[in-house]
């Protein structure tokens, strides 16, 4: 199994960070350099404790589905994603929300993944999807710094 941890300063309070990173509609203008979308569960809007999306996207020229469920959600302080269903073995991210003390939020995602197959998944894990995976995230969190700063 795989873990990468993600830090991102944003100039808006964490509440308004929280809950821009639930929104369906910032993680697929997030997304769309993969052409995701969503093809079942929680469509649009801001999820929920329980709310389950199922995205499906176009990496590495494949394409796949990933059922994810929030599985814990405490506001405005952190919530969790985890796969149900989908290509990982294991996927679980966790999203935090601290205050940094100047009015501002530090965004910190604590991803932990691993890839099916035994020994060509774990092989895959250190090939490519240990830098793929966090450059992602990356993408993902500037669109929404970009949307909460903007928001205030």
């Amino acid at each position: 199994m795989t873990r990468f941890e993600l830090c991102t300063g944003i100039a808006a309070s964490p509440q308004c960070a929280f809950d821009v990173s639930l929104e369906v509609e910032i993680h697929l203008e997030s997304m769309s350099g993969s052409g995701e979308r969503v093809v079942g569960g929680v469509r649009s809007g801001r999820m929920r404790l329980g709310d389950t999306v199922t995205w499906q996207a176009r990496h590495f020229g494949l394409r796949w589905r990933m059922t994810s469920l929030i599985s814990a959600c405490e506001p405005p302080g952190r919530f969790v994603d985890e796969q149900v269903r989908g290509p990982f073995r294991h996927w679980r991210h966790e999203h935090r929300f601290e205050p940094d003390g100047h009015g501002g939020t530090l965004m910190r995602d604590l991803v932990d993944f691993a890839a099916p197959l035994g020994v060509l998944g774990r092989t895959a894990e250190f090939g490519a999807l240990n830098r793929y995976l966090p450059k992602l995230i990356r993408v993902r969190n500037e669109r929404v710094k970009a949307v909460a700063e903007a928001r205030g």
